[in-house]
């Protein structure tokens, strides 16, 4: 991974060379510094304007720690929204005469059974673990299935394709062939999963994200750009679990 050095701070990003004429600087939470830029700039040029927008690219990262660190978890209690798949369920907890908690979606709602002297810490504790049990259990289906349908259209086929917890990366592809999805994205619409599913599927063709890679991925999806921006904006809100 490429590094600006500005002072005494070390800026890791990612390259993305684009047919493009101007140079343009993400910075999110999920895939840090993103820098889309001319496929003709070479490393110094480049560098030397990294290096102008340092203090703005340095301020936007101490804006989203602040974010991050203001993201509210879940409580688990009763009426709170669940997301899955881009929708969000209403959880009903229920204090039963039971020893163990049990998670489960019936008739649009999450249901949730709990030992009645169970202090709330521990149900929040308990529950986020189901939760996020039932997320990679009910998810994997979901994933085989997008990811079936885009090999296909793709002519590809990678070695395996899995969930993985994940905090900086919505997926990765390695050199074997082996894909890794981050499992909060099935709380996300299943076109923002595709998304991400094609992105990985694409690097079983090209390794880097040059313009080739990019066409690669228009000609499936035409319009990946409005959900990689989803992910831009509302990334942060899938971190709300776990």
């Amino acid at each position: 991974m490429p590094t600006l050095n500005y002072g005494t701070t070390t800026i890791n990003y990612i390259r993305y060379n684009q047919e493009r004429k101007d140079l343009k600087i993400s910075v999110t939470i999920v895939n840090g510094v993103e820098v889309y830029s001319p496929d003709n700039l070479d490393d110094k040029d480049l560098n030397d304007l990294l290096k102008k927008k340092a203090p703005w690219i340095l301020n936007k990262i101490k804006e989203l720690n602040q974010v991050e660190a203001a993201i509210q978890p879940k409580e688990f209690v009763s009426g709170e929204k669940l997301p899955y798949l881009g929708r969000n369920y209403r959880l009903k907890v229920q204090r039963e005469p039971v020893t163990n908690a049990e998670l489960s979606l019936y008739q649009g709602r999450f249901i949730a059974t709990i030992p009645k002297n169970w202090q709330q810490n521990h149900v929040q504790e308990t529950l986020e673990k189901q939760l996020i049990q039932w997320y990679r259990q009910h998810g994997d289906k979901k994933l085989q299935e997008r990811v079936q349908h885009y090999q296909t259209l793709m002519d590809v086929t990678p070695e395996s394709v899995n969930f993985r917890t994940q905090h900086k990366r919505w997926g990765t592809c390695t050199p074997d062939g082996d894909i890794y999805i981050n499992w909060r994205l099935i709380m996300a619409p299943v076109k923002v999963l595709d998304y991400v599913v094609v992105h990985e599927l694409a690097h079983l063709k090209v390794q880097d994200h040059s313009a080739e890679f990019w066409k690669i991925i228009k000609s499936v999806m035409p319009d990946y750009e409005k959900r990689k921006e989803w992910l831009r904006v509302n990334g942060m809100s899938l971190h709300c679990v776990g």
